[in-house]
């Protein structure tokens, strides 16, 4: 494995593994608050987190997502807009089952593999944009996860 595809897995892993470590030191009802006064509550951020993760699939080129339908609640519907929302423990085990699909994929790619080009970009744009590969993706998601982590921060007492 090259350093810097190595760099970045180790960063994706570490970033999953402290958003676990957060998730599971709350508990429903701290999660079920908003992170400040009239803002997401946690529920919807871990929901919204898993349904990113879920979308990764296809984007990276490995498969269908598991639960395309959770795009309209968790992405393109904001937190208390009347969306039917799936329980919070559907949603801890669909961040669970989202992040195993995804570890059992990156193991399989190589570092040339990692540069390729995502599905959301075209051969002709890859070409002139040869950064807008799937390791650039894992690095943007990585960076996302920590921003919400952040925000999710304030729920713990």
């Amino acid at each position: 494995m090259s350093v810097p595809v190595k760099i970045v897995l180790d960063n994706w892993h570490g970033t999953v593994a402290n958003a676990n470590k957060l998730f599971d030191s709350l508990t429903d009802e701290q999660l079920q608050a908003d992170v400040a006064p009239g803002r997401n509550s946690g529920t919807y951020l871990l929901g919204h987190l898993a349904a990113v993760n879920d979308r990764m699939l296809p984007l990276l080129g490995f498969g269908e997502q598991m639960h395309p339908e959770m795009n309209e609640v968790f992405l393109t519907s904001p937190d208390k807009s009347g969306k039917e929302m799936p329980s919070l423990q559907w949603i801890r085990d669909y961040w669970k089952r989202t992040n195993e699909a995804l570890n059992s994929h990156f193991s399989s790619l190589t570092p040339e593999q990692w540069m390729q080009r995502h599905n959301s970009v075209s051969e002709e744009d890859f070409a002139k944009e040869p950064h807008r590969n799937k390791l650039n993706v894992l690095v943007n998601r990585a960076m996302h996860m920590t921003n919400h982590l952040g925000q999710m921060v304030f729920l713990k007492n």
